[in-house]
């Protein structure tokens, strides 16, 4: 502001400047007030410093009876619960190739993960080569989402995650606890296990990731988490409520089922309980008496399951190596020795069902709530050098003809850790936050 002035001797009629200086100045000040009040308004109706609205999730809404079950997220654009973003469109990460890279696989050491049975360990168990840890997953056209602990663990924190069903799904368990277990204090993370299920929990996020033991998702007499080789299988029909008191509570639920109806012949299906003096037992072809158990488990998950908070999966066939000549190799052998994946992208082999693949859509598409199906079915089939072979912790003392003949005790079956059963795991999250 200008310092007022003294009237001037000799001029008593003109008006004092100390006046007008002081009317100039208060006029300028109206002038900028008026013009940036403009300015502010107009502020108020754009973002600030143009940032977005705060991000809320969009949860998709159940859709119809009929409609796609395992397409998770709606025409309209909307995130189900858990997703951060959205697939590349036209992206099929079950189709592609297996790629050697020494530099990104595998994901951990197999001794800095404490939690791989030791049915799975093969280097500790003397597996001389090392490749099978090496490979990496490449979808054809696009590419899988980077798995990142980090961001599981927090969007896992005060949830609860549940894996349900048999062995193969106790693998890829562990291959995910084995995954995240790294980046949570020693003192701040527990494995137990009660009776079938076991726990998992992550302390500093109070989350658990859980693994619960049902081979055939229904009630049968193979529920013993231990004890459970019975050489005449019976399912309990659509029972499942003994098993799925347990899934309660669950915001995440990864089921599979698959291993145990392999016998090669008719499934045997109890009417009543297992307690009954008189048991009542019919036999079903595999197909029928497998889509009528994921058919009693779409039916709980449409009855207990909130779309707006929860996520349900469904992992596929995990195949079998046990013949070589099925992928072209004449030496009369199996997985043992095998050391490469198998390069013919159309091999499919006579162990995987391609009937009880085509019930799992059936079954599936028809849910009202969204259930997403990981196919880890076919990349798996390339994977002949992935087994266990001989190298594991073997439960009854070999014979001498099974130590001159490897070949005729190779677990052509389950996989090593760690190995192919990440890549499931890199499947799933990306199915989970990128679906």
């Amino acid at each position: 502001m200008m310092k007022p002035q003294h009237s001037m001797s000799g001029h008593g009629g003109r008006r004092s400047p100390f006046l007008t200086s002081y009317a100039l100045t208060l006029a300028f000040i109206t002038f900028v007030s008026v013009l940036y009040f403009k300015d502010f308004s107009s502020m108020l109706h754009q973002p600030f410093l143009s940032r977005p609205p705060p991000h809320r999730r969009q949860i998709s809404r159940p859709r119809p009876h009929g409609s796609r079950g395992n397409n998770q997220a709606a025409v309209s654009g909307e995130l189900p619960p858990f997703a951060v973003g959205h697939a590349p469109a036209g992206c099929d990460i079950g189709q592609g190739e297996w790629v050697y890279d020494e530099a990104a696989r595998p994901w951990y050491a197999e001794e800095e993960c404490p939690y791989i049975q030791p049915q799975l360990t093969c280097q500790a168990h003397g597996r001389p080569d090392t490749a099978y840890r090496h490979w990496r997953w490449q979808p054809r056209g696009c590419s899988l989402q980077s798995f990142n602990a980090t961001l599981m663990l927090e969007m896992l924190r005060d949830k609860r995650m549940l894996f349900v069903g048999d062995s193969l799904n106790r693998g890829q368990y562990v291959s995910l606890v084995c995954l995240l277990h790294r980046i949570i204090p020693e003192s701040s993370k527990s494995m137990e296990t009660f009776d079938s299920l076991t726990i998992f929990r992550a302390k500093n996020y109070n989350a658990t990731i859980e693994f619960y033991w049902a081979p055939f998702l229904a009630e049968s007499n193979s529920d013993d988490a231990v004890v459970h080789r019975v050489a005449d299988r019976i399912v309990r029909g659509t029972a499942i409520e003994k098993h799925a008191r347990f899934w309660k509570g669950a915001d995440i639920l990864v089921f599979n089922t698959y291993l145990w109806w392999m016998t090669g012949q008719n499934m045997k299906i109890m009417q009543g309980s297992f307690e009954d003096k008189s048991k009542d037992i019919v036999e079903m072809e595999t197909e029928e008496a497998y889509g009528m158990v994921l058919n009693a488990v779409v039916k709980w998950v449409e009855n207990n399951m909130n779309p707006a908070n929860s996520r349900v999966f469904f992992v596929t066939m995990s195949p079998t190596h046990t013949r070589s000549k099925d992928w072209g190799d004449d030496s009369d052998g199996n997985c043992y020795n095998q050391t490469t994946p198998i390069r013919e992208l159309s091999y499919w082999g006579p162990g995987t069902s391609k009937g009880l693949m085509r019930v799992i859509g059936e079954v599936f598409s028809t849910s009202k709530i969204p259930i997403g199906v990981v196919n880890i079915t076919q990349l798996s089939e390339y994977r002949k050098d992935a087994h266990t072979q001989i190298y594991k912790k073997q439960w009854n003392p070999l014979t001498p003809e099974q130590i001159a003949n490897p070949k005729s005790y190779a677990d052509c079956t389950h996989w090593c850790l760690p190995g192919l059963q990440d890549t499931w795991n890199e499947l799933l999250y990306s199915k989970l936050f990128f679906p």
